[in-house]
């Protein structure tokens, strides 16, 4: 609804939220507009079939003036049918469509997304270092968050960014995209809007197979002999119906075109069924693409994914039609009236041939065409995001050895009036956090604030904060690691298997961000300090940076022994009157007091 030309203009005038609710009540308008016509054409049907009837009762009558006026509702009636059904259906659907997009983004900006859109839960992998301990996936996830996607292939793409960290020059690629894309609300809806009419669970990737499938394993002369053999064909009934010359030729050649066509049954099925289950599949995606070729764009990737749309020369939008064009007249042999002439013209295995000459030219594209789309579905996405949080900025990514500098970082999931945010820097000489405090104090809140936005920051994303520096890091976590009666694994192993993980992806490249939440407290102390110590110097000496939260006071000692690579931070908590508050700010330091003991009190536990 608009120009993208005005866009620019548009974004200075107004907020999101003045925006999407502007367009929400023009798209709910017009909605309620085309339903009320929809509702009267219904109506003004019922009356022409009620007149009709009255008319027909006449002229049985005799009455020569109803039979001419029959003529007008046989003509009217399809009218309003077509009318009906082809121009006001559709614009309903649409605006339809449009409110609840706009509707899907107020409720982001009003905290309300939760549980309403894609959770990702298929791409939760337990064994991934920090998709579950950074809730990328599930009800309520990151993911959830930032999905604006249809396409499955767009949800993939942008679960693969939330994955795994992308290389500088991918960031820096995607968050100019994104950049752009944000100012562009228009493209954005109308993209979103034609993408809705694709089916939830539509299986694209059966087309893609199809179209890379080999081609037709038939002799070279084969297509020569089937246009032979059907012009044969006709020429010997016309002689035989025009010239009485007998039916005994045509017969014969009958005969040899059903042998001809048995004989490449099965090759001909493995061309014209797929596409005739499928094509209407990839009908779908033409819209989307005709949109993306018409638009103009300045980011190296975007004008990148747009060139990439091309198949010889053409684009797909081209391409499709005449698919399309060639399936219309594939199912033309279904007429009851054609269906006799299709036999002579052995109809299937011709339109075999030309569909295959077409996916020869063209069908592998279908996988790159799919991708690109995939691909502008995640940044738009990002870019939803990144409109919707105007104040949230792009990370700035420096090469180097491990590095994460933020100021004023806040977790995305929190809702803004209640999300506290905290200045952090690692790197250089101080590699490791030694993070105490009591309990509900905010230490395991910390890490995930720390591990999102590094997500975030690596996608090409903005982040929650005021500013961040940081360099390519894998992440990984030990926040939610849980022991496993099917499997018959304690908590303690499963901790020490996840670090083990930890322990291999540090030795890689690039360096590792580790966040580990209540080091080892599944074993004795003496154990868990000394365990914990070589751990940390371990990872410390491999080049990864991180944080460590501990209730335990005699894992702070760790940071003194590393200094000055490490050091201790700490939340604080009020106790008074039985009632326990925090300010969740990290403060430099061991914490000097707990609450375990008083809180015991709080709920009657003698102490």
């Amino acid at each position: 609804m608009g120009d993208d030309s005005q866009q620019t203009r548009q974004e200075h005038e107004s907020t999101p939220r003045s925006e999407y609710e502007s367009r929400r009540s023009a798209y709910l308008a017009l909605a309620e507009r085309q339903a009320r016509l929809h509702r009267r054409l219904a109506n003004l049907r019922v009356a022409v079939v009620a007149v009709t009837v009255f008319l027909a009762l006449l002229a049985s009558g005799g009455d020569p003036t109803a039979k001419w006026l029959l003529l007008v509702p046989l003509v009217v009636f399809p009218a309003l049918v077509l009318w009906q059904n082809e121009r006001v259906a559709r614009v309903l659907k649409r605006a339809e469509r449009g409110g609840a997009f706009y509707e899907k983004g107020l409720d982001r900006l009003d905290e309300r997304w939760m549980g309403k859109g894609q959770s990702g839960q298929r791409y939760l992998d337990e064994q991934h270092p920090c998709a579950l301990d950074l809730d990328l996936f599930g009800t309520g996830s990151l993911f959830e968050l930032l999905c604006t996607a249809r396409m499955r292939k767009g949800e993939d793409t942008l679960a693969a960014w939330l994955r795994a960290p992308a290389s500088p020059e991918d960031i820096r690629a995607r968050q100019q995209a994104v950049d752009e894309l944000r100012t562009r609300l228009d493209l954005r809806e109308q993209l979103a809007l034609l993408a809705a009419g694709v089916p939830e669970g539509v299986d694209l990737e059966a087309v893609v197979a199809w179209g890379a499938a080999p081609t037709m394993r038939a002799p070279p002369w084969a297509r020569a002999l089937t246009l032979i053999l059907a012009a044969l064909t006709v020429l010997a009934l016309l002689a035989w119906i025009v010239l009485d010359l007998g039916g005994a030729p045509f017969a014969a050649l009958l005969l040899m075109e059903i042998g001809f066509a048995a004989w490449l049954h099965a090759r001909v099925r493995e061309v014209i069924g797929p596409v005739e289950r499928r094509a209407g599949e990839l009908f779908l995606l033409s819209g989307i693409l005709g949109r993306l070729e018409r638009a103009e764009f300045k980011s190296a990737r975007l004008q990148q994914l747009q060139e990439a749309l091309l198949t010889g020369g053409l684009p797909p939008s081209r391409r499709i039609a005449q698919l399309g064009k060639l399936v219309d007249w594939l199912n033309a042999r279904r007429n009851q009236f054609f269906a006799p002439i299709a036999l002579l013209l052995l109809w299937s295995t011709q339109l075999a041939f030309v569909i295959d000459r077409w996916r020869a030219a063209a069908g592998r594209g279908i996988a790159r065409w799919l991708e690109t789309v995939g691909t502008f579905e995640a940044l738009s996405s990002l870019a939803a995001y990144a409109y919707e949080h105007p104040a949230d900025p792009f990370p700035e990514i420096v090469p180097g050895e491990a590095l994460l500098d933020g100021a004023g970082l806040g977790h995305p999931l929190i809702p803004a009036e209640r999300c506290v945010r905290n200045d952090l820097c690692l790197g250089g000489a101080l590699r490791v956090l030694i993070v105490s405090g009591s309990n509900m104090s905010g230490k395991s809140t910390l890490l995930r604030t720390v591990g999102i936005n590094a997500v975030l920051a690596l996608a090409g994303a903005p982040v929650r904060a005021e500013r961040l520096r940081l360099s390519p890091l894998v992440i990984g976590a030990t926040l939610r690691i849980q022991d496993s009666l099917q499997a018959g694994r304690s908590r303690f192993y499963a901790e020490i298997t996840r670090v083990r993980q930890l322990v291999d992806l540090a030795r890689g490249a690039p360096p590792l961000l580790f966040l580990l939440d209540e080091m080892l407290q599944g074993t004795n102390s003496h154990d868990r300090r000394l365990g914990a110590e070589a751990i940390v110097r371990g990872l410390v000496q491999q080049g990864a940076i991180g944080l460590i939260t501990t209730h335990d006071l005699a894992l702070t000692e760790i940071a003194d022994l590393l200094a000055p690579r490490g050091q201790n931070v700490h939340f604080e908590d009020q106790f008074d009157n039985g009632v326990m508050t925090f300010d969740y700010r990290m403060r430099p330091g061991v914490v000097k007091n707990s609450n375990a003991l008083a809180l015991m009190r709080a709920v009657g536990i003698e102490v």
